[in-house]
């Protein structure tokens, strides 16, 4: 049909009448006609092809007459072989299955042949792209590496962001590449890729639905969605890996019934990422061998939701507010250096995520006074000041006895505290032992293994390599990051962007940066999880990075 008298509406009436393949570029129009004649009457073929050499592009269109007839023939033609060791494939095929495609920013002198050598480890390589100048057919940096798993593709982008691939070249960066029909431009984020939503027995308890899935990597937490008003499972759950490669391997091999899908990423106006760093356990969860099952007077009222208050009376019960995402364990053990504690528990919402405070409660009043009159505006971790309240206990106080009792032994122990001879010990009391000093954290806090201190160079001095830091959920300070990034040697200036949760780091050497990277990209320091990679070369006039899509 004569181009220049084909309607362009022509092209999409009846609607979804159209195909696009993906095919070898050894597949012709008469190949494609003689496979899909089958499915209903054809009205058109076009093979695209290059407009200099006229060789196929590995692309082309089929019109149907009618879209059912379009949709048959996509059903039963997608993935079939068209001739000997061809195949043709729907766009879609791209992003089957989800995840399952690596975004990869390279040197440009990177070949497909590099890329090929370093990545087949990680399973079945179905396309490699190199994305080329259209003029100079000189690559532009940028490849896409399409694996046939996702899991494959997620063990690929944590094994092999921040390596080298040849010699003399610079770290890569590597992202799960964003979904084609997402609408979106921005990479995957590491966080959206290891939260998984399931469906289980409403007789599932969280120390169930862990056995269940630790077999495909260690877990984070597990929540099970309950009723609000009756505590009970409505048999849903969500299961949150430590990398995304478990969460994609426990979708891919768990049992069917569970319907494992990825979770849907939260939005910030709806929760913050706090539960990231969690340990979450439902509010109606009695089944943890680590908590007690402790049931407060006034179940109507939440610890979380604002009832909650704080005056003169003094109870046995705390509640500890955090700026920064901590852990449950974190903050059980830093009370538990006081004896006595009887419960400690996250706080969360009906859907089990961290309201970022957490309930404590002693045996006796005196290790409460001691450890709110301690641990009050203590830095932990370091640059995080928690807020330690008293809340109700459900104790009944109407007894004029039991109020000056109380006050009696909050005076006595705030006192202790105070003028006592080491103003840091807790003297024997009624519960018979002996509290032992609050220890001061150390600085920096992480399971990295750090390498010793070293000066940093003169801030005049020239800029080799920057680097870009994403934190989440908030940005270290400046000075914990001198402390850490100054460990591998010729370390400039570390520089927060004010009001976003990024920052840069400048070095007087190369290779310092290039080892930073691949030891703290994906580490926790002082509770906050850092992205760390190689920055964009800085634009005139702009501190914005560089798009990379």
């Amino acid at each position: 049909m004569d181009e220049s008298t084909r309607a362009s509406s022509y092209l999409d009436e009846p609607a979804n009448s159209r195909l696009f393949l993906v095919t070898s570029k050894t597949v012709t129009e008469e190949i494609i006609r003689e496979h899909f004649t089958a499915f209903g009457e054809i009205q058109d073929i076009w093979v695209v092809k290059d407009k200099q050499t006229k060789e196929s592009k590995g692309v082309s269109f089929v019109k149907f007459a009618k879209s059912s007839q379009a949709c048959t023939a996509m059903e039963e033609m997608h993935g079939r072989c068209l001739a000997e060791g061809e195949s043709t494939r729907a766009s879609s095929y791209l992003d089957e299955p989800a995840n399952s495609r690596l975004f990869l920013v390279t040197s440009k002198t990177v070949t497909e042949e590099i890329i090929r050598e370093h990545f087949t480890a990680f399973g079945e390589l179905q396309d490699i792209w190199v994305v080329k100048d259209k003029q100079t057919k000189e690559s532009k940096g940028v490849s896409f590496v399409k694996f046939a798993k996702s899991s494959q593709a997620c063990t690929a982008m944590e094994e092999m962001h921040g390596r080298c691939l040849a010699e003399g070249a610079k770290p890569i960066k590597v992202f799960i590449a964003q979904s084609r029909s997402s609408g979106s431009h921005r990479d995957v984020e590491d966080e959206e890729l290891t939260r998984i939503f399931v469906m289980i027995p409403r007789s599932f308890s969280e120390e169930d639905l862990k056995e269940t899935f630790k077999v495909y990597g260690d877990i984070e937490y597990a929540i099970i969605i309950r009723n609000k008003t009756t505590g009970e499972s409505k048999g849903l759950g969500y299961v949150r890996f430590h990398k995304p490669s478990q969460a994609a391997k426990a979708i891919e091999n768990c049992d069917k019934t569970f319907r494992a899908i990825l979770a849907e990423p939260r939005t910030k106006n709806a929760s913050t990422d706090n539960d990231y760093f969690s340990n979450p356990r439902s509010e109606h969860s009695g089944n943890d061998s680590g908590s007690n099952s402790y049931t407060f007077a006034h179940e109507s009222s939440s610890y979380a939701s604002g009832d909650t208050w704080s005056s003169d009376v003094i109870t046995r019960c705390l509640l500890v507010s955090s700026r920064v995402a901590v852990t449950q364990e974190q903050i059980c053990g830093l009370f538990d250096l006081i004896p006595g504690i009887d419960f400690c528990e996250m706080q969360r919402d009906q859907y089990g995520f961290s309201k970022g405070q957490v309930v404590v409660r002693y045996n006796n009043l005196g290790s409460a006074v001691y450890a709110k009159e301690k641990l009050n505006g203590f830095e932990y971790p370091p640059g995080n000041r928690l807020s330690v309240t008293y809340i109700d206990d459900g104790e009944d106080r109407t007894s004029p006895v039991g109020k000056m009792a109380m006050q009696l032994v909050a005076a006595q122990m705030m006192s202790m505290v105070w003028n006592g001879p080491s103003g840091a010990q807790l003297m024997k009391t009624s519960a018979g032992y002996t509290a032992a000093p609050v220890p001061q954290k150390a600085r920096v806090q992480t399971d990295v293994a750090l390498p010793p201190l070293k000066k940093l160079v003169a801030s005049d001095s020239v800029v080799k390599e920057r680097l870009f830091v994403i934190f989440n959920p908030s940005p270290l300070p400046v000075d914990v990051l001198e402390d850490v990034f100054c460990r591998f040697g010729s370390l400039m200036e570390v520089y927060l962007v004010t009001g976003r949760n990024v920052g840069y780091i400048k070095y007087a050497d190369r290779k310092p940066a290039y080892n930073a990277i691949a030891l703290l990209h994906g580490k926790v320091i002082n509770g906050i999880k850092m992205k760390v990679m190689l920055a964009d070369p800085p634009k005139e006039e702009s501190h914005k990075r560089q798009r990379t899509y």
